[in-house]
């Protein structure tokens, strides 16, 4: 059975509201909130393979502490983008 659009949505916004730590809680809840209506079916794809990734790692990326894997790097910038504000001073 595939999964259609609104309940992938739905899905990858709760998966983006309850992670391991609460900074990770904060920064994808912001971005889901923001732009999962409008990605596209790839892009929502690939958003889905992230939120397997290690919150650590992720919150790494974000930071700049980690470099990004190729496969991420225009997602992270636009994670990044929505996170301005939300868990640093824009």
């Amino acid at each position: 059975m595939t999964e259609d659009r609104v309940t992938m949505i739905k899905r990858l916004r709760m998966r983006s509201m309850r992670r391991g730590i609460k900074e990770m809680d904060l920064i994808l809840s912001a971005f889901a909130a923001a732009k999962l209506d409008g990605l596209s079916d790839a892009d929502l794809t690939l958003y889905d393979a992230l939120l397997t990734e290690n919150d650590h790692d992720i919150y790494a990326w974000i930071g700049g502490q980690l470099a990004v894997p190729e496969r991420y790097r225009t997602l992270m910038a636009d994670i990044s983008a929505v996170s301005e504000g939300v868990t640093r001073p824009a």
